[in-house]
């Protein structure tokens, strides 16, 4: 009895706390703002206005803490904009409500000063509260419980008592190893004084209780094969991020919603099985479901949606708080004039490779590592806290700005510290979870330094490609190879209609698409998979002007005689079938793993007719991209192809490393069924059932 009148004398305390909180602040944005004042019965001397800002200041919280979480969770259908939007206008349309049922406190206020005057009080109120939860652990847990949407008599979660541990995923898209590995590392001396590591937490774990790890990609170093392949156990038939197929004559694009969604479809007809997460497992911010139940911010299911799938709940856990919408909204703003900072000191320094930052990408980037951030980490946390076996979620922070902006950097080192930042909050929220968590933090590929291949050479791939064939030289083709994975997010969040591009290779003219430093090349007009005898007929010396370039290190075409075959500079050639090397081996640059990724990847039903690999400087790692890109990834060379697994100790990846995506998916379901407490995967299935 005497624990419960401690708990409820603490509880009135914080309450009396934030309340005096939200009061002083009113009374401060009455002083400040002339479109808002406050007074009372009694005049306007300071008691009378204090009694004022209290009444209007306890109706506005009580209002938030009744009705907003109700308004958000009827708002979830909305998109991620929009809703933000909606929700800082309804903030302050509480805010009017709670000044109209308080008549007496004379308050007075314009409707667009309300807004920003409610935002203000959020915030500074929500600060308070959690600033005294955190130095009460039954606040902090009720806290948390609010955020997974858990009412206080339902406890933290459901998981079964004596339940194994649970296991998180979390995918820091594009963070290479040996960036990550240098991230891990007090930094050289300035001043005399060593500066800490860029990422403390992940930095602790390697140093106690994890282990930091390699491993490969396929050829097709990019985030829609690798995950496919990590989250559903196959990539086959994924060539690279854009490619032609000559059977449909569409463009297939692994961020499009449409075609991440036949993906998703094709694996599974494939494996027979519906993903790593099938069952009560999360995926989030990711390219596709790998099967699980709860989704938010998943790109396959934008467009056709599963109204089974709760894919929209991440936004009811990070809105239903409104300080959550004040510090997103700081938080994008702030971004936004970042990246214009940035990106106008890097052109007063005339900083190379540099390539062009303005247009929409600035709020592209403020998508990218603050909305998808947020409501990522949220999700996260309420999944954690509700107690779910196995969380996948994707971070695409990293990859967006060193893409613009290069792998290594001023730019790039504050993107790492406030990823580090996010992963903390969740390991905190992992202590007040029903059941023990392992993390488990990877990569899906790196990224390679360089300047574009337009740039360095003064001409694409695709007009390189079009002399050849004799067709005078084209614009870029716009959305097909210049659309960036942030946009296509944002779009999917926004729910507008999907792009899609004009159709490809109109009257047989060659397709030419670019994934990083990967470059595919298809000519409608010849059927099938065209072998190198029909490619030199259609484009006499194209083969060889591919090969000698000095911007490209190799071109795969398939002979109908020596089966695949690799072409380098000067007459080398490399027959994949047969391991013969004429001259010197246009692969031996790319390492002893090289031969075999091509030749998976030209076994492929719809690889390209011609596939040609950026030359890559063995020094610097640096690639030429075939998009305007100074960081890229797509293709082999440098980085890209060396992203990292961050695992505990207990779980051991094998002695001989890890080669490709499915073999990571496979360690990811060794490792999840180990306990005997992963998600309830169905057995195998026949082909029709799991179309």
């Amino acid at each position: 009895m005497a624990l419960h009148r401690r708990q409820a004398g603490r509880a009135l305390l914080r309450v009396l706390a934030v309340w005096a909180v939200g009061s002083a602040t009113l009374a401060v944005l009455a002083a400040a703002l002339p479109d808002l004042t406050l007074r009372s019965a009694r005049g306007d001397s300071p008691p009378a206005v204090a009694l004022a800002a209290a009444a209007a200041a306890g109706a506005f919280g009580l209002l938030n803490a009744v009705v907003w979480p109700l308004l958000v969770r009827a708002l979830l259908l909305v998109p991620a904009y929009v809703l933000g939007l909606l929700t800082f206008a309804l903030n302050g349309a509480l805010l009017l409500v709670a000044i109209g049922l308080v008549p007496s406190a004379g308050v007075a206020v314009a409707p667009q000063t309300a807004v920003v005057v409610a935002a203000v009080m959020s915030g500074t109120t929500s600060a308070t509260s959690a600033w005294l939860a955190l130095h009460d652990d039954d606040a902090y847990r009720h806290r948390l419980a609010r955020l997974a949407g858990r009412g206080p008599g339902r406890g933290l979660g459901n998981a079964p008592a004596g339940a194994g541990p649970g296991t998180v995923v979390i995918q820091l898209d594009g963070v290479g190893h040996d960036v990550l590995r240098d991230a891990l590392r007090v930094r050289p001396a300035r001043n005399g004084v060593l500066r800490p590591p860029l990422m403390p937490t992940l930095t602790g774990w390697a140093a106690t209780t994890h282990t930091l790890s390699r491993w490969h990609t396929d050829w097709s170093s990019q985030t829609g094969a690798s995950q496919l392949g990590i989250l559903h156990g196959t990539n086959h038939d994924v060539p690279a991020f854009r490619w032609y197929e000559k059977d449909t004559g569409q463009t297939m694009v692994c961020n499009r919603p449409s075609c991440a969604a036949e993906l998703e479809r094709r694996a599974t007809r494939r494996t027979g099985r519906p993903g790593l997460l099938a069952g009560d497992a999360a995926s989030r911010g990711n390219l596709f479901t790998g099967g699980a139940d709860q989704l938010a911010l998943v790109l396959s299911v934008a467009v056709h949606r599963d109204h089974g799938r709760r894919d929209r709940a991440g936004y009811f856990a990070y809105f239903a708080d409104p300080a959550h919408l004040t510090r997103t909204v700081v938080g994008f703003t702030a971004e936004v004039a970042r990246e214009i900072t940035q990106s106008l000191r890097a052109r007063l320094r005339r900083a190379t490779p540099r390539i062009g930052r303005g247009g929409l990408y600035p709020v592209l980037r403020a998508f990218a590592t603050v909305v998808e951030r947020d409501v990522v980490v949220a999700s996260v946390i309420g999944d954690i806290l509700a107690g779910r076996p196995l969380v996948y979620a994707d971070l695409v922070a990293y990859d967006e700005v060193a893409h613009h902006s290069g792998p290594r950097g001023h730019d790039t080192d504050q993107v790492l510290r406030r990823i580090d930042r996010a992963l903390l909050l969740i390991a905190g929220a992992a202590r007040h979870a029903p059941r023990p968590y392992r993390f488990v933090v990877l990569s899906d590929h790196g990224q390679s330094p360089g300047e574009p291949f337009a740039a360095r050479y003064g001409t694409t791939l695709r007009d390189l490609v079009r002399a050849r064939c004799g067709l005078a030289a084209e614009p870029p083709a716009g959305p097909v190879t210049e659309e960036r994975e942030s946009r296509a997010a944002a779009r999917a969040a926004l729910r507008r209609p999907e792009r899609h591009p004009r159709r490809a290779g109109r009257g047989g003219e060659p397709v030419v698409l670019g994934s990083g430093n990967l470059g595919l090349i298809s000519f409608p007009g010849l059927p099938g998979r065209a072998d190198r005898r029909a490619v030199e007929e259609r484009a006499p010396g194209l083969l060889r002007a591919l090969a000698d370039h000095p911007g490209i290190a190799f071109a795969l075409v398939h002979d109908a005689e020596r089966g695949p075959l690799v072409l380098g500079a000067d007459g080398a050639e490399h027959e994949l079938a047969t391991g013969r090397v004429t001259g010197a081996d246009p692969l031996a640059p790319f390492g002893p793993g090289a031969a075999a990724a091509v030749l998976r990847a030209d076994g492929f039903p719809h690889a390209a007719d011609i596939m040609v690999n950026s030359a890559c400087d063995p020094d610097t790692g640096a690639v030429h991209a075939f998009e305007e890109q100074v960081g890229s990834h797509g293709g082999m060379g440098g980085p890209q192809s060396e992203p990292f697994i961050l695992h505990p100790r207990e779980l051991p990846v094998p002695s001989g490393g890890l080669t490709g995506a499915e073999a990571v998916h496979a360690l990811l379901r060794e490792w999840t069924t180990a306990t005997g407490d992963a998600p309830g995967r169905p057995e195998r299935v026949t082909e029709g059932a799991a179309e």
